[in-house]
């Protein structure tokens, strides 16, 4: 069984390395497909491509941000969780009411809407 772990790693490293290529190169190729002709701008080489799929990441993906997609579900779940009964019926009847649980208390009844 140990013998098989070293196996295993070098397994999940090299497919990493394969699947990182794989992406710098997707994201190589559709640049070079459409930015040129849509905006006017360069062509990108492979190591342009991977600085930019880094820099998006940075920048839009989920560095430093435990849980993954399932993060904001774990969170309400426990949310829900420590929540009374009375205070859970009280959601289910904004939830019903076409409400997202965000308005203040006597926000639910028409007579308080804004009016423009």
């Amino acid at each position: 069984m140990a013998m098989r772990r070293p196996w295993r790693k070098l397994a999940f490293v090299a497919i990493a390395v394969i699947a990182v290529a794989a992406l710098g190169a997707i994201v190589m190729a559709l640049w070079n497909t459409l930015m040129p002709g849509l905006f006017g701008l360069r062509a990108l080489s492979f190591w342009q491509a991977l600085g930019l799929l880094l820099l998006s990441r940075v920048l839009f993906g989920r560095f430093g941000r435990p849980g993954g997609p399932w993060g904001m579900r774990r969170h309400m779940m426990e949310r829900w969780a420590q929540m009374t009964p009375q205070e859970r019926e009280r959601l289910r009847a904004r939830w019903r009411s076409g409400g997202c649980g965000f308005r203040e208390e006597g926000a639910d009844t028409p007579d308080s809407a804004p009016t423009l």
